[in-house]
């Protein structure tokens, strides 16, 4: 099965979430008058309606997860869109008086918006420019979930650093992983790219190759405050090649048709996850690795 997936790089007006969202309806309605088909799947990155840098006014700035998809919907609606189609889009939650650094899944435009799934941050960075874990409380798990081009996993940001969650998301079966993030730029490394860039580089490439599956990275572009987010948006294939990319600055939209069955040939022509699968049990039940409370080794004593 083929699919079409437009990834968005978005530049935000901090704070000014009409603004933002008028700007979306803007995108929308020039995806809907390409000339090429509408996409089945857009990818917008992390906080792409209110900025990133925003400490305590991402409380004032929030949403519940129903308003975020209602509000996609109607601007989905309001540039044209009726058939539906599949959006990812990170946003700052309230969820019951709780507050994440969220992601979700949902199908906008046919009969209503409907939520597939919502992922909260698990990684919360508050080291150098980042605060996150002073104003949000992190995600307690990662799920995978079904979508019309395989199951599919999402990891914002610093998820995707640790390399643990794109394999456990491996494990749970996702074939395509969905990366919606707002890293600002640091460093300079060879030929003029960024180190941040460098490193999500060899990030997304190792993640897609070692597990045999599509990684779609979306990255905020723009300054806040002083501080110039990557962008850097891409596609990369279960062989880990980089098939689509943006820089760092553009302001512009990463189109590609991408084929299901090329996570099966890449998974059988370097079966690393089906490996792991069979040695996995014998790892978990090592000695002199750190276990879960309660797991099945405290009651066996292995």
């Amino acid at each position: 099965m083929t699919f079409d997936v437009a990834i968005v790089q978005f530049k935000p007006r901090k704070g000014d979430v009409g603004a933002n969202f008028a700007t979306l309806r803007g995108v929308f309605a020039q995806l809907l008058a390409a000339p090429a088909s509408v996409p089945e799947l857009i990818v917008l990155p992390e906080a792409a309606m209110t900025g990133y840098f925003l400490e305590g006014a991402v409380y004032e700035l929030s949403f519940t997860a129903a308003a975020f998809a209602a509000k996609l919907d109607a601007e989905w609606r309001a540039a044209g869109g009726t058939a539906a189609i599949d959006i990812v889009c990170g946003f700052y939650e309230n969820n019951d008086g709780t507050y994440h650094n969220s992601a979700l899944y949902a199908t906008i435009g046919g009969t209503a918006p409907r939520i597939v799934h919502v992922h909260r941050k698990m990684f919360l960075p508050t080291y150098g420019v980042f605060d996150e874990e002073r104003f949000l409380s992190r995600g307690r798990a990662l799920d995978v979930f079904p979508t019309p081009f395989g199951t599919a996993a999402i990891l914002i940001c610093e998820d995707a650093w640790h390399s643990i969650m794109p394999t456990i998301a491996a494990l749970k079966g996702a074939r395509v992983i969905i990366i919606p993030s707002a890293s600002p730029g640091r460093g300079l490394a060879g030929e003029g790219m960024l180190e941040s860039v460098e490193r999500w580089r060899a990030t997304e490439t190792l993640m897609a190759s070692e597990h045999g599956v599509y990684v779609l990275y979306a990255g905020l572009t723009g300054f806040e405050g002083g501080k110039g987010m990557s962008g850097s948006s891409a596609i990369v294939s279960p062989r880990g090649v980089l098939l689509e990319s943006l820089d760092e600055l553009a302001v512009a939209i990463l189109r590609a048709r991408l084929d299901s069955a090329e996570v099966d040939l890449a998974r059988a022509a370097l079966p690393l996850l089906g490996d792991l699968s069979a040695v996995l049990p014998d790892l978990w039940y090592d000695t002199a690795l750190p276990r879960p409370r309660n797991s099945v080794a405290d009651v066996t004593g292995r």
